[in-house]
């Protein structure tokens, strides 16, 4: 029987109602035409159609464009404390069913609006969970949903030693929210002492720095695509480009690389990079150098062929569409120059992680690439971001990395 709801209700345009329907879990302000009651910022407002169809119940934000974010399609839930801690549950249970036993002491746990948390990441690193809550809604759920995360995963056996939170990004400023990092108080829990601890990925240790590495610490998205490059790395001489903490670079080497150098701009990243050789004994393997990629592929054409696999794992170009054109630009510079690099036989990895740079622009990327390299292209693999950051289909913004292996023929 259908409960009594007793929040306010948002009348929604036609255009907003389709793209619910289509499963999209937004609102914009200019798509609400009504709000009968005066939600609170964060709190919850049944959103309607014209014709008074329910079509949901989602967070709202009286700052953000995004004025609405859907948590539930189902006019009978509560959403009480057992509401949050079954979708927590089952954010869990797909982990486990998706993932290996191994990896599920370091992935993504909370994928935002694919796991039903709109403007939550929680990636897990070993003892500690790093957080970033970018939406005002999950912001004042915080209390609840932290400690029943934790909670939810002790019962499974998961020991969570402390929650860092990960908010010193800008994005959270759209939502009227303040910039900031640092340890969340868990109840019954004394504050860790350190926010660095090693995880281990594909067999490969690496020491995280929840409080000062990039994003919450490290990238877990390309664990699997890493895994590929492992498989066709044995024998050959490797070059890591934008290598940060030099996580393919040390697949590579653990597949049996002849030699890998790992490339980044960054010194700091380099000394990372450095450091996780060391962990794992691949020292002599991986040769980490700080130089920037777009000076050294050019330099490279004027020596004699060093490399026989070449890996292209840039930064986003692009965080918006008013930038696609550089950064397809960009994307199409470093990809030719690794073409004119490798010989006849070759092995390229190239990806793009902007949800904004589509699929569509960066296929077209490559082929241009390609006919200007005078190099022919054999797809080996094409592939995606790990099942841990599912696609949600209906939500594009899900689904942003293109990764793909080819052979130079």
């Amino acid at each position: 029987m259908k409960t009594e709801r007793t929040y306010p209700r948002a009348v929604v345009t036609p255009k907003a109602e389709a793209a619910l329907l289509r499963g999209h879990p937004w609102v914009y302000d200019a798509e609400i035409t009504a709000l009968d009651g005066t939600p609170e910022n964060g709190g919850l407002v049944d959103v309607v159609s014209k014709k008074d169809r329910y079509l949901g119940t989602g967070m709202y934000s009286e700052k953000s464009k995004i004025r609405l974010r859907l948590v539930s399609r189902n006019a009978n839930d509560s959403f009480d404390s057992a509401f949050w801690e079954r979708k927590l549950r089952w954010a869990w249970d797909y982990r486990k069913a998706v993932l290996r036993e191994e990896d599920l002491t370091c992935c993504r746990i909370i994928f935002g609006e694919a796991d039903g948390f709109p403007g939550l990441t929680v990636d897990r690193f070993g003892p500690i969970l790093s957080v970033q809550v970018l939406s005002v809604g999950m912001e004042v759920r915080k209390e609840l949903l932290f400690p029943l995360l934790v909670e939810v995963l002790r019962q499974d056996g998961q020991e969570i030693s402390g929650v860092y939170e990960r908010n010193d990004v800008a994005l959270r400023e759209k939502e009227g929210l303040p910039q900031y990092k640092g340890w969340f108080p868990l109840p019954g829990k004394t504050v860790p002492d350190s926010a660095v601890t090693e995880i281990v990925e594909n067999g490969v240790k690496y020491l995280v720095d929840v409080e000062n590495g990039q994003k919450t610490g490290f990238f877990l998205d390309q664990k699997f695509n890493r895994q590929a490059v492992a498989r066709l790395s044995k024998g050959r001489k490797v070059l890591d480009c934008f290598t940060h903490t030099g996580s393919f670079a040390l697949n590579a080497a653990r597949g049996g690389a002849a030699h890998v150098t790992a490339v980044d701009v960054s010194e700091s990243a380099v000394e990372m990079a450095r450091d996780n050789a060391r962990r794992n004994g691949l020292e002599n393997t991986v040769e980490c150098v700080c130089a920037n990629v777009f000076d050294l592929l050019p330099s490279l054409e004027k020596q004699p062929r060093k490399y026989d696999f070449i890996i292209l794992d840039p930064p986003a170009f692009t965080k918006s569409r008013a930038t696609v054109a550089n950064a397809i630009t960009g994307y199409k510079e470093i990809n030719y120059r690794a073409m004119k690099l490798l010989p006849r036989g070759g092995f390229l990895a190239t990806c793009s992680c902007s949800h904004f740079a589509t699929e569509e622009k960066f296929i077209a990327m490559l082929h241009a690439a390609a006919h200007d390299a005078n190099v022919q292209l054999r797809q080996i693999e094409a592939r995606q971001q790990g099942p841990d950051h599912p696609i949600l289909w209906g939500v594009d913004e899900t689904s942003y990395l293109k990764f793909y292996l080819f052979q130079v023929v």
